[in-house]
């Protein structure tokens, strides 16, 4: 296969480009660099497109490896002809490879094998074949064999039969076929094991749907209910259609007895040994594809929340509701550093209101806290009404928001929480998270396991693996398009930098610690393990405010920094315009085709550098919806169908989007009330952090149910 041309084809970009970026991967480059430093070799392709050609890159060369471990197999058995070599050299997928090399698969002791130790297989090619001389008694008789334990016609016949059909499934291109037509034409059929025990998955107790139809998130959860052992699930295939096509493909004899006798391997041969395994394999094809496509969403809403704009300049109290333990408190400067911590007691069984009250009014007036955080976990809802009495009570101009605390638990007890505050107990850590999730959500959501942080469906039901990879590949981006600073970030936001391992990371803070602020991006070639390539890969993405080089505080690479001096030079400004911050308007002096070949630096490049300079250290999360700041609470009781009111997108899944109305109940927007058009996914009209005029369709107390419509 020639890898470059699939690639090519897939992804409907020039052959030069799948080259070009090959390569790059190949000397070591991280994608994070090439999307931004390597435009001009691979011709400014996005990240997206980029990420995808790695993923197939591995694929397709995982895919040569094993036709050559199958060709050497073949060969190795003396059965390897030309004809099988190109067929094999010439497969596409994985499964294509497995299927031709079935027959040479070294298998257990099957019953044709056993019939083959017998010496049936001439009756077998007789059967297939179609030339009996004399009565089907006839020729079977001559195979019994009391030393072979051949007692019978019947058992000779019989064994043939077990040998014509591991043939017959053991075909490469029967099994292709009953794969394409079962995929295209068969249903997925779930029923209840027992009907009576009522369970979230009773929509599924009599579901039958065509696979060409079934949506990714229903295959999932139709899995789930399998797995927890509320429903059977089952493949329903066109059986008709499939043994019909066999018997064309076998039977080539007017023999009626010969004929007889085949028909009962072909069908022996589709229910037991292909029905099962191409059953097996659909399924496991459809539970990829939905997967795939889970963590597709699940990247895009993670992407979304991680790149939602920090509050900076507020002094925040960070508030853990709960019950019988109390609310825990933290109050965290502009800088994320922890001033304070406090238990209070305002909820049942306690309910000391009022003297909770009087200890956060103290907090606030003692560090001038402008702005409340609660986390949206147990009790949130009683704290929500206790601190709306509160600020009704106070003159300051406090607000407060609801914070999705998703993976905050997992944080406060994992071992960096611990190495990070080893005084705290969890539930102080947890409150200094859910404060810092506002002040900048990157930064703290890095520490927690993306699969934590809750913004998919059926997380736990994935290839762990191949989520893992995604999700890290997802805030690798997020923190190389948004940048660090060296001189403040932690080990846990540093290792996400392209080039710098976990132990780089830390090797930066520990350097940090004993030799103070870095001053120059230079200044990482003397930190441990961290040489030439590691520096070339990350210094871009790390900036340095302060230093004795202006451009450090940029996303200008270092090896711009001659071309960019000459450039301002040329165009009349100094390196210390830089820091002053009066490059505005200088890309509508700047003839980026001209000065590209007057300098020697590619267009795409100079671009780059110009943007940067008009804007340096530009945060791109500034362009997303900030946090709705609220003052006031809403109850569910208070809602009335027909209500519009403004909330944030809280999760985008399959079927709709989540919305948070300030009701601490999310509801929901079906996929067909988020626009007048036709759309195939939500994510086509809102993603996480998006603030949306919603309209109330309907509610349901019970149910605990929000209906929601985008479409008014």
């Amino acid at each position: 296969m020639n890898i470059v041309k699939q690639l090519q084809e897939e992804l409907q970009i020039k052959a030069s480009q799948v080259e070009a970026v090959i390569t790059l991967i190949d000397e070591g480059n991280t994608i994070p660099f090439i999307a931004r430093y390597r435009k001009e070799v691979h011709g400014g392709l996005n990240d997206e497109i980029l990420r995808n050609l790695e993923e197939r890159l591995k694929y397709l060369r995982g895919l040569e490896d094993r036709k050559q471990q199958v060709l050497k197999s073949i060969e190795e058995q003396g059965a390897l002809t030309e004809a099988l070599k190109q067929q094999i050299e010439d497969a596409k997928t994985l499964v294509a490879v497995e299927d031709l090399y079935r027959p040479y698969k070294p298998k257990r002791r099957t019953r044709a094998i056993i019939a083959k130790e017998k010496g049936l297989e001439p009756l077998s090619n007789i059967l297939l074949q179609g030339e009996v001389k004399g009565t089907l008694d006839e020729v079977a008789s001559e195979f019994i064999n009391e030393e072979k334990e051949v007692a019978s016609i019947q058992e000779a016949i019989d064994g043939a039969k077990d040998i014509i059909a591991e043939l017959i499934s053991d075909t490469a291109e029967y099994r292709t076929y009953i794969r394409q037509v079962t995929t295209k034409e068969g249903r997925l059929i779930a029923v209840a094991k027992d009907d009576t025990v009522s369970s979230v998955y009773e929509q599924y107790y009599h579901y039958d749907e065509a696979i060409t139809k079934t949506a990714g998130y229903r295959i999932l959860a139709i899995n789930r209910g399998e797995k927890e052992k509320y429903l059977s699930v089952k493949i329903e295939a066109p059986v008709e259609t499939i043994i019909r096509y066999l018997e064309k493909k076998i039977i080539q004899t007017e023999n009626n007895q010969i004929n007889a006798i085949l028909q009962e391997a072909v069908e022996d041969s589709y229910h037991r040994l292909i029905a099962p395994s191409i059953e097996r394999e659909i399924r496991s094809e459809l539970t990829e594809k939905a997967e795939d496509g889970a963590i597709k969403v699940f990247g895009k809403n993670l992407q979304q929340l991680l790149m939602q704009p920090p509050i900076t300049g507020q002094v925040v109290l960070g508030w853990d509701p709960a019950f019988r333990t109390g609310c825990k408190l933290a109050v965290v400067d502009e800088t994320g550093k922890v001033l304070d911590t406090v238990v209070i007691y305002p909820t049942e069984p306690q309910n000391k209101v009022e003297e909770s009250k009087k200890i956060v009014k103290q907090l606030i007036d003692k560090y001038n806290i402008t702005l409340i955080s609660v986390g949206n976990g147990t009790a949130s809802r009683e704290s929500e009404m206790i601190i709306v009495d509160m600020l009704k009570e106070i003159k300051k101009d406090v607000c407060y928001v609801i914070t999705n605390e998703a993976g905050a638990s997992v944080y406060s007890a994992s071992k960096l929480a611990t190495e990070e505050f080893p005084n705290f107990d969890v539930g102080q850590r947890s409150a200094v998270s859910i404060a810092r999730r506002l002040q900048d959500p990157l930064a703290e959501l890095v520490k927690i396991d993306p699969k934590s942080i809750g913004v998919g469906q059926y997380q736990h039901d994935m290839n762990q693996k191949k989520l893992g990879e995604a999700l890290g590949s997802v805030v690798e981006d997020c923190v190389n398009k948004v940048g660090v600073d060296l001189n403040t970030a932690s080990a846990s936001l540093l290792e996400y930098i392209s080039g710098v391992s976990k132990v780089v990371a830390k090797n930066i803070v520990a350097y940090r610690e004993e030799n103070g602020r870095f001053k120059n991006r230079k200044e990482l070639l003397k930190v441990a393990k961290l040489g030439p390539k590691a520096y070339e890969q990350c210094a871009g993405f790390m900036r340095i405010t302060g230093g004795n080089q202006p451009l450090d505080a940029t996303s200008v690479h270092p090896e711009s920094y001659e071309v960019t001096k000459t450039l301002l030079t040329t165009l009349g400004y100094e390196l210390e315009d830089v820091t002053k911050g009066t490059l505005d308007g200088i890309r509508k002096k700047a003839n980026i085709s001209k000065l590209s070949k007057e300098l020697g630096v590619g267009e795409l490049t100079l671009e780059d550098i110009v943007k940067e300079l008009e804007k340096p250290a530009r945060d791109p999360r500034e362009e997303m919806p900030k946090p709705i700041l609220r003052t006031d609470v809403l109850d569910m009781k208070d809602l009335q169908p027909g209500m519009v009111l403004k909330g944030v997108v809280r999760n985008v899944i399959d079927f709709g989007a989540f919305v948070d109305i300030g009701v601490h109940q999310d509801g929901l927007v079906h996929i067909s009330q988020l626009t007048d058009k036709f759309v195939k996914h939500p994510l086509e009209v809102v993603s996480v952090g998006d603030i949306v005029e919603v309209k109330v369709v309907s509610v349901d107390m019970e149910k605990k149910r929000i209906q929601l419509t985008m479409r008014y």
